[in-house]
């Protein structure tokens, strides 16, 4: 079975947010993000998926999934390129 750690983003008071999570099931998972039945924190909000990194197992996961969400500079780093990526595309 395969494990994702996964960066979303959205805006906010023209802000860009993140939101760090994992599971095993991605495209299910950010459907419930969106759907507002993911974690309370994601609820009420449009949710786009901008990283991810796929685990052989849970205990990986869920060490890059910590490490991810106390590095703000990582996630900085990522939601950067991110918004590169869009502008360049408009």
């Amino acid at each position: 079975m395969q494990f994702y750690v996964y960066l979303l983003t959205t805006k906010k008071n023209n802000k860009i947010i993140s939101y760090v999570g994992y599971t095993n099931n991605l495209i299910k998972r950010i459907k419930l993000h969106n759907d507002s039945k993911g974690a309370k924190f994601t609820k009420g909000r449009n949710w786009k998926l901008v990283y991810y990194e796929i685990f052989l197992n849970k205990s990986d996961a869920l060490k890059r999934e910590h490490h991810l969400k106390k590095n703000r500079k990582l996630r900085n780093i990522i939601k950067k390129n991110y918004i590169k990526g869009i502008s360049l595309e408009q």
